[in-house]
């Protein structure tokens, strides 16, 4: 029976991307994590018998805290119960992480994760004056990779310097040795959603208009010619970068939640749902 403190893993599937998700935290063991080393979605990882010491951190977060393990028993139990004791609205994941491997959900590989900071975050570094593929890759970062990235927008000639003296991960720059950007027709937010296994068919479909808008071929996509022209309007409305990726988040948002839930909605009175193509009234 599931613990009344639970959460499954179908509503959590539906949480995660919003900006409203709660905060993640996977507990699994040493051995349990390394014999499955991927991460569902934003999760981060923390040693379960060290809550007394970090458990404060979520308090002053203010989100409610879905709590993971394995199997979804003992350890994110006690985790989340610990943390309700703290102050911190908590459930644990009914299943574990057995159960959202079961259905077929993505995971992050932990491989693929820069290297975080002393305090648990992952650091970017791109050129300034963002348009299309500056911001969807941050969104994208902070939505499904790491709620607490840190992007550093500077100059491009400055960038891989930043990059070695900061500790940061370069992204969306056409430089020998970067990893994160452009591959062939591929832009950086096509690379990122097949790298961080985050192939649903929501952000495949966000990642064909982002590529659309991001490379001069509106073609791919009725919605890239839209994308472009919001984004090049935040680029014109914001002299700060960051100012401007925290609207431009806003932005991905409604076109991730168009892309997972209103495709088939039409804008008419009274609203309308497409009729699947070959389908007979």
């Amino acid at each position: 029976m599931p613990s009344p403190n639970s959460i499954s893993v179908e509503k959590l599937s539906r949480l995660i991307g919003r900006p409203d998700s709660p905060v993640l935290i996977d507990v699994c063991t040493e051995e349990d994590f390394g014999a499955n080393p991927r991460l569902i979605p934003g999760a981060v990882r923390r040693a379960w018998a060290d809550v007394p010491a970090w458990g404060p951190e979520f308090v002053t977060a203010g989100k409610p805290a879905v709590v993971i393990c394995k199997k979804g028993l003992k350890l994110s139990q006690g985790v989340a119960a610990w943390l309700r004791h703290q102050g911190v609205a908590a459930d644990s994941l009914d299943g574990g992480v057995v159960e959202w491997a079961a259905a077929k959900l993505p995971m992050v590989p932990a491989d693929k994760l820069p290297k975080r900071d002393a305090r648990g975050r992952t650091l970017w570094v791109t050129r300034s004056r963002p348009k299309v593929d500056r911001i969807a890759c941050p969104w994208l970062i902070r939505r499904f990779v790491d709620p607490d990235a840190v992007f550093l927008f500077v100059a491009p000639a400055e960038v891989m310097d930043v990059a070695d003296r900061f500790g940061a991960t370069p992204f969306d720059i056409d430089l020998p040795g970067v990893h994160w950007s452009h591959r062939g027709e591929q832009c950086t937010f096509d690379v990122m959603v097949e790298e961080f296994g985050l192939e649903t068919d929501a952000l495949k479909r966000l990642a064909l208009i982002v590529r659309g808008a991001d490379t001069g071929r509106p073609e791919l996509a009725p919605e890239s010619a839209g994308l472009l022209a919001a984004s090049l309007g935040l680029s014109r409305m914001y002299a700060d970068d960051l100012a401007q990726l925290e609207a431009g988040m806003t932005l991905y948002d409604s076109f991730y939640r168009w892309c997972r839930d209103a495709t088939d909605e039409g804008h008419d009175w009274p609203p309308t749902v497409k009729k699947a193509a070959g389908k007979k009234s």
